[in-house]
């Protein structure tokens, strides 16, 4: 593997503290080893480990904090000695599984939205509410938590702009909610004004813009590097595929390892229908809701800043157009579904959620309509356990039926109950793995999916 390039957070990825290292005791920086914080990851976090054992590790001076770097089809992760050893011990397992996270959401393979440096901020806002403060290094993007304030020697070094600026930014992430999505991080750092006008700077001086973000980087903290990540100009198409196969494949095998033994530790429910639905493929929900009802005359207006304004690119996202059903959705909870067939399909629900908004009710031989909530876009939702009874398919479809604002809907199930009277509206059969509908006589107008495990993919019955 060639050499990797010397890599610096303030200049492709998060700011980080380059000018202003801690003092680190001279025997715990001699001393470090990071392979004995990936043996105690193991003991908590094991699946976290087994994600960062799989890569190649390299300990440089040429980064200042740690990061997962692409080069070619490899993914490594580089490390400074002196920036870990200056964390605690907690502190180092938290920079683990944040690494281990940008490869669960594949950030390092996935094209990043322009300007690099924002999409870069908003994935770390978005992998570090999922880690507790305490695992943490001091003065990173953590939503809901503002920046250090500066002290008298760093407001002597900086105009009143300078101060101004990390006053505004300091507000505007504590402002943030944790849990939301890079996506959603995205869109709200590009709405600040403060933002498109550092942008606007980094379009006039490249060089005025970097020495901008070290003075951030100085006052606010850590970082790591997102260098190389699916960039055109530094990976190719084809190097870029290799690599999130491999990924992929790690995830397959962590994965299949944590449900064998039950070791996903502090993954959280949400995380682990993400993970087993990166596994095992899509269901082609584009196309199932094709065959629903086709395009309605509902049309859903939607602004993205993947699409800028042709009018005015820098000030105001574009719009897109999509015509949708309006679909129900409704999870069987009956005693006979286990909780891990209901991660997997509120796993299918969260990629059904990028295409469409829908409703969702809970039932076993009734509908649960108090719990019934809408899933908008960008929403990220966990399992809900609210029944436990038998299963009755009428008590969906007479819901659906009676529904005046319902286009067709959805049954998510494990398939053991008699046939429900006819609907009058599409319907939808999602089916758990394993199982089967109980009966065989199958309306011709409905859809059935075969759910398969995690290994095997999808099949359409």
């Amino acid at each position: 593997m060639a050499k990797a390039t010397k890599t610096q957070g303030t200049a492709g990825g998060t700011p980080n503290v380059a000018a202003t290292k801690k003092v680190v005791d001279p025997a715990r920086l001699a001393g470090f080893d990071m392979d004995s914080h990936l043996v105690a990851l193991a003991w908590s976090d094991s699946f976290y480990a087994d994600i960062i054992r799989s890569l190649t590790k390299i300990e440089s001076a040429d980064i200042p904090t740690a990061g997962v770097v692409q080069q070619g089809s490899e993914i490594t992760m580089w490390w400074n000695r002196e920036f870990c050893a200056g964390l605690n011990d907690r502190q180092v397992r938290g920079l683990l599984k944040h690494e281990s996270l940008h490869l669960i959401l594949l950030h390092t393979t996935t094209r990043r939205y322009e300007p690099h440096w924002v999409h870069n901020w908003a994935a770390d806002l978005a992998i570090n509410s999922m880690i507790s403060e305490d695992e943490l290094p001091e003065g990173g993007l953590i939503p809901g938590k503002p920046f250090p304030k500066l002290t008298a020697e760093q407001i002597a070094e900086r105009t009143e702009d300078e101060v101004a600026r990390h006053e505004k930014l300091s507000a505007l992430i504590a402002s943030f909610p944790k849990g939301e999505s890079t996506e959603w991080y995205f869109g709200k750092l590009m709405e600040n004004e403060t933002i498109k006008e550092m942008e606007a700077e980094r379009k006039k001086s490249e060089e005025a813009f970097k020495e901008m973000m070290e003075k951030l980087a100085e006052a606010m903290g850590n970082g790591d590097s997102h260098e190389g990540w699916g960039d055109s100009e530094n990976v190719s198409e084809e190097d870029r595929q290799l690599a999130e196969g491999k990924v992929r494949q790690v995830l397959k095998e962590a994965s299949q390892k944590a449900d064998r033994t039950n070791s996903w530790g502090t993954v959280p429910a949400e995380m682990q229908a993400h993970i087993r639905k990166l596994v095992s493929g899509e269901i082609p929900w584009q196309s199932i809701l094709r065959q629903f009802v086709g395009y309605t005359h509902r049309q859903d207006r939607m602004e993205t800043w993947t699409r800028s304004s042709k009018k005015d690119p820098m000030g105001q996202p574009g719009v897109t157009y999509n015509y949708l059903p309006s679909i129900n959705i409704y999870v069987d909870q009956s005693g006979s579904v286990p909780d891990s067939s209901l991660e997997l399909f509120f796993g299918e629900l969260a990629s059904l959620s990028r295409k469409a908004t829908f409703r969702v009710y809970y039932f076993d031989t009734q509908v649960d309509v108090k719990n019934g909530f809408e899933w908008r876009r960008g929403s990220a939702v966990s399992p809900k356990r609210t029944r436990c009874g038998g299963t009755d398919f009428d008590a969906p479809t007479a819901h659906a039926n009676g529904d005046r604002s319902c286009d067709a809907y959805m049954i998510l199930t494990d398939g053991g109950a008699p046939k429900p009277a006819d609907g009058r509206k599409r319907r939808g059969w999602i089916l758990d793995p394993g199982n089967t509908l109980y009966f065989k006589d199958v309306p011709s107008r409905d859809v059935v999916i075969q759910m398969k495990h995690p290994e095997k993919g999808q099949q359409a019955a």
